[in-house]
């Protein structure tokens, strides 16, 4: 049996689809549907069970006590994608966010380990914040600025520590960086989905797309993102979860190119063939928070033989405003 946590979600419903294609079906879903709007994602997806966060953590927790003899699904599990999580970059809540995001993250590296098999899970280039490059060898790169970048900064530095103590490994762990993420079953993250999802929206009800003003030593629109389209993101998702223990590590997973938002939403203006760009001014408020450019670098992810390539902007935009069109 295959867990993926976070199953019901963005990048998670996409996983799901992607195993069934490949005519895997025997998935376990762990996710948190308090929002009910999630379940739709997984409506056209085939599981074999479905468990609430919550009481699958519990659960888990249950299996690692040294006083319980225990007897249920969690022997059937063979592989882990871990990509349940607290994802919103605006959420400053500290406990909440490393209750979700760390020790819950702990708790399933520890089981995997016991149970020897392997782990692959959603680190984030949140982790890099204002640092000055996106190497995943050099510490001084890593700078998050806000506590959802700090969450995923230190499980990737409770792996590193685990996998220095051990001599022997027996088991995959590997994080994968994702970077922007954007594509189909978003809809729900709100404020938190891709700027390619915001700016189709926003055509959607006037001929005029809004994008920041020139900000951090860059024009208008010239701030830049490395977008990576969510197929792209679960290819190597699944890949990483094939590989031997030797390929355990943390990564980059993005295209390894920096397009900027005014080429994103010129390939959004394209699709529709009508519309504008107006630049707006940019919050003092966001000046110390934010990004100005984000590029992946995916040498560490080639090297360990990763090798299919990544869609560029303009095909990738296409085909995701094809899919929200339908």
């Amino acid at each position: 049996m295959i867990l993926v946590t976070g199953g019901a979600g963005f990048i998670g419903s996409n996983l799901v689809a992607e195993l069934n294609r490949k005519g895997l079906f025997d998935i376990l879903v762990v996710d948190n549907l308090t929002d009910g709007r999630k379940a739709l994602n997984l409506a056209k997806c085939c599981i074999a069970d479905y468990e609430d966060k919550d009481r699958f953590f519990s659960e888990i927790e249950n299996f690692m006590s040294p006083k319980t003899s225990y007897h249920g699904k969690l022997d059937r599990i063979s592989q882990v994608f871990h990509l349940g999580a607290c994802s919103c970059t605006t959420e400053w809540d500290g406990k909440y966010m490393m209750d979700t995001n760390f020790r819950a993250s702990r708790l399933l590296l520890e089981f995997c380990e016991k149970i020897q098999i392997p782990l692959v899970y959603a680190s984030s280039a949140s982790v890099y914040g204002s640092g000055s490059g996106s190497d995943v060898n050099i510490a001084d790169n890593e700078n998050p600025l806000n506590v959802y970048g700090y969450s995923k900064l230190a499980f990737d530095q409770h792996v590193r520590q685990r996998q220095m103590q051990t001599t022997e490994k027996s088991s995959t762990v590997i994080g994968l960086r994702y970077f922007n993420v954007y594509g189909p079953n978003e809809s729900h993250k709100n404020t938190m989905a891709s700027v390619i999802y915001h700016l189709n929206q926003q055509l959607s009800v006037s001929d005029k797309i809004k994008l920041f003003s020139g900000s951090h030593g860059y024009a208008a629109g010239e701030q830049c993102r490395d977008f990576v389209h969510v197929d792209d993101v679960v290819d190597a998702t699944i890949w990483a979860g094939d590989q031997s223990p030797l390929a355990s590590g943390i990564y980059n997973c993005g295209t390894g190119v920096a397009e900027t938002f005014n080429a994103v939403a010129n390939a959004v203006l394209e699709f529709h063939g009508r519309g504008q760009i107006e630049y707006i001014p940019f919050p003092s408020e966001l000046l110390s928070a934010y990004q100005a450019n984000t590029k992946a670098n995916i040498a560490s992810l080639r090297n360990i033989g990763y090798s299919k390539d990544f869609k560029g902007i303009k095909s990738g935009v296409k085909e995701y405003l094809t899919w929200l069109s339908l």
